[in-house]
Order: structure tokens, then C-alpha cells, then sequence
């Protein structure tokens, strides 16, 4: 009888142990899966084309996609009528000789079968704003992507991000439609575009020097650029282009050259089949299963590119709260910020508080830092040869993590 006592009492304590551990399981488990999905709000401006016009809008949109901790809201294509035809007829921009091209449709909704996602799309206004207070309501319907930007704003709780690669004309139009709106719900503008370059001084590159704002993102529509500078809203700025030009690293642009394009051969076969098709300027009908046939970069399959301009990392960096980190023997990596730890030891970039201090009509800026309040940051490296040396490891290891079918 004592025994069974005894038994009985034992089996309580394992039960109320028992209870006590599955509550332990579930707490960690809430917080644990809290944090996986606190994701940060985005909204992705690009002028990506099908076939490309700057491959690296390709390779970029995928961080949009893959990032762990991004929530992409919508993705809108901002495309230039010129662009589109055989040889392009840009007033101001290089005859592009290579079309036609179409607005990068087909490139989104590859990443969208890749990733089991349906990201919301549209496009743009196709041509360029009449003046700065021009609403583009005459725009046909097809390129009414403004009103998708206005309704994700309206829909979303809090404030929201807004990366922007290509013109500023999505974001200047949505600003003259609703400016309550827009000035209530973006928290914040990565705006990828403009010449750092003071007292508007001209440099080597003679080609900028002849084209509004002396940068391709100005040029494409001066007056979405000037519109948006001269608005209250809260502006992060990354210039493409330095006094000379926008292939040649300086302390505020975001240049750089990936030199190895081989680290394709090792993301995940889907992604190889997306950046395949793109680096290709392929055309089939079945633009979805192709990203289903294997690894297109074997040892004996060349990629396309063996190094690639870029502008964009540097803004993704930013935009999600990460840094770049040196470590022994020069190895880099980059990490959150929440995650940085006392040892670490940051490489001097980010965003620095600064002043607009003069705009002129034909885009070109002068600007200052400024430890005051400002809704104006600009970029900012400390040394440019670090800054690629560290991104030429970084950003390739970053994009072998990139994993579609865990998402």
C-alpha cells in the first residue's frame, strides 16, 4: 500500500514536471517564432526590363525576394517608354541600340514561382513628368503602378520603406496625388540615384557630364528627381555617380565592381535557372518551368558575366539594418547590427544626417553634413577600396544562402 502511495505521488511530480516543460516548449517556441517573423516592411521600385537593360536589377530584386527578414509589399517596375523600342529615343540618354525590351514582368514572377510567393506588381507611368507638380492622370490604366504604391501605403498599419532603383517619378506622382498620405505612411526613402559631387564640379567621365544631373536615374525623369529633393519627405540618398562618374568609387556613392561572377555556380539551382534566363535574354513560352531544369552553371557552362557593375548592395545593407564587420586576416562578413557584438570591428559606412543646400532644375545638388536634424541622409564610406574589397566577399556568400525552397 505504502508503495503505491509512493508511485502515486511520484507520478504527480512527473506530471506537474512534464506540465511545467511544455509550457517552457511553447513559451520558446512563441518567442522563437515571434522573431522569425518580425519582418521589416518594403516596398521595391525598380526599372527592370526583360530582356535587361542593366542585368544588375536582375540580381538585385532577388534580395527582395530572399532576405529573411524582409516583408515585400509590392514590387513596381518603372519603366521609360524610350527603352522599350528597337533603338532607344531618350532626349537626354544613350541611344540603346539593343531593344526592343519589356517592362521586367516575366523576372518578377519567375522570383514569385521561385519563392511560392505572389508579390503584388505593377507599372509605372511610361513617360517622363510634364513639370513637378504633374499628377499623370491622363496615364492609361495599364501604367496606373502609382495607385498600387498608394493603396499598399493605405493598407499598411504602420509607416513602411521604400527602396527606389531607377527614376523617382513613381514616388514624386504618388507624392502630388496624395501627399498626406505619402508624407504619414513612408517611414523612409532609400532613394538610388544623383551625383555626389560639390560645387557641381565636372569630372573625367564626359558622357555624365552631358546629361541632366550628370547620373542615369536623374536623367530619366529630372523633374520626379527635383520634385522629390524639394518635398519635407524623410530622404536617404545614395548617389550613383561621383564627380567622375557613375563607374568610378567615391566617399558618397554606392559603386562598386563585383570582380568573380563564379559564386553563381553555387546558389541554389533555382536562382542559377532565374539568373540564366535573364543573363541570357531568353524568350521561351514556359519562362516558369524553366526555373526548374537544374543547374545551368556547370564547371563546363560559362556565366555570361565575368564581373558586374554594381549600385545597389549598399542600399539593401543599409535599408535592413546590417553592416559590414572586419575580422582576422582581413576576412569580412556581414551581419545585423542587432547582432554586433564589442569585439567586432565595423568598417566606417552608413547613413550621415545632411543638408540639401542648393537644387538645381537640372538635378545637379549641393549638400552638407550636418550633426542637426535634417529628413535628408546621404551615404557615406570612409574608404572605397575596403568597402569592395569587403563586398566582393560578403555579398557572394550572402547570395549562396539564399535557399527558395525554405521559404
Amino acid at each position: 500500500m505504502n508503495n503505491d502511495i509512493c508511485l502515486k505521488k511520484v507520478l504527480v511530480k512527473m506530471k506537474e514536471k512534464i506540465q511545467i516543460c511544455f509550457i517552457f516548449i511553447i513559451l520558446i517556441s512563441s518567442i522563437s517564432y515571434g522573431q522569425s517573423v518580425k519582418k521589416k516592411p518594403l516596398i521595391v521600385i525598380t526599372d527592370l526590363y526583360h530582356p535587361y537593360q542593366d542585368p544588375g536589377d536582375n540580381l538585385d530584386l532577388i534580395n527582395a525576394f530572399a532576405l529573411p527578414d524582409v516583408d515585400l509589399k509590392a514590387v513596381i517596375l518603372d519603366i521609360t517608354d524610350s527603352f522599350r523600342k528597337e533603338i532607344a529615343d531618350h532626349p537626354t540618354l544613350w541611344k540603346d541600340p539593343r531593344g526592343p525590351r519589356e517592362a521586367g514582368i516575366i523576372p518578377v514572377e519567375q522570383l514569385n514561382y521561385i519563392f511560392n510567393r505572389q508579390v503584388k506588381f505593377g507599372i509605372g507611368p511610361i513617360k517622363g513628368m510634364k513639370n513637378e507638380q504633374d499628377k499623370m492622370l491622363d496615364t492609361p490604366g495599364f501604367f496606373q503602378g502609382v495607385e498600387l504604391f498608394l493603396n499598399v501605403l493605405k493598407n499598411e498599419p504602420e509607416p513602411i520603406e521604400v527602396l527606389s532603383f531607377g527614376s523617382a517619378r513613381i514616388i514624386a506622382v504618388a507624392y502630388n496625388r496624395n501627399p498626406e498620405l505619402v508624407k504619414e505612411k513612408v517611414k523612409k526613402i532609400h532613394l538610388s540615384g544623383g551625383t555626389a559631387s560639390q560645387n557641381y564640379e565636372l569630372g573625367l567621365d564626359k558622357g555624365a557630364n552631358m546629361i541632366p544631373g550628370g547620373e542615369w536615374n536623374v536623367a530619366l525623369d529630372v523633374f520626379a528627381f527635383t520634385r522629390v529633393l524639394r518635398s519635407d519627405l524623410p530622404i536617404a540618398l545614395y548617389p550613383c555617380a561621383g564627380k567622375d562618374g557613375g563607374f568610378v568609387k567615391s566617399t558618397n556613392n554606392t559603386y562598386w565592381k563585383l570582380k568573380d561572377m563564379s559564386f553563381v555556380k553555387d546558389i541554389a539551382p533555382q536562382l542559377q535557372c532565374y539568373l540564366d534566363y535573364s543573363f541570357g535574354k531568353k524568350k521561351q513560352y514556359d519562362f516558369l518551368r524553366a526555373m526548374d531544369l537544374g543547374k545551368p552553371f556547370s564547371d563546363s557552362v560559362q556565366v555570361q558575366f565575368e564581373e558586374f557593375h554594381v549600385w545597389e548592395s549598399l542600399i539593401w545593407i543599409e535599408a535592413t539594418d546590417r553592416c559590414l564587420v572586419k575580422g582576422a586576416e582581413n576576412n569580412y562578413k556581414l551581419i545585423k547590427k542587432s547582432e554586433l557584438s564589442k569585439s567586432d570591428i565595423i568598417l566606417k559606412s552608413g547613413l550621415r544626417n545632411c543638408k540639401i543646400l542648393e537644387i538645381r532644375n537640372d538635378g545637379r545638388f549641393v549638400y552638407d553634413y550636418t550633426d542637426e536634424p535634417s529628413n535628408f541622409q546621404i551615404y557615406y564610406r570612409e574608404d572605397c577600396q575596403e568597402n569592395e574589397i569587403a563586398l566582393n566577399q560578403v555579398i557572394p556568400e550572402l547570395f549562396k544562402t539564399y535557399l527558395p525552397n525554405d521559404n
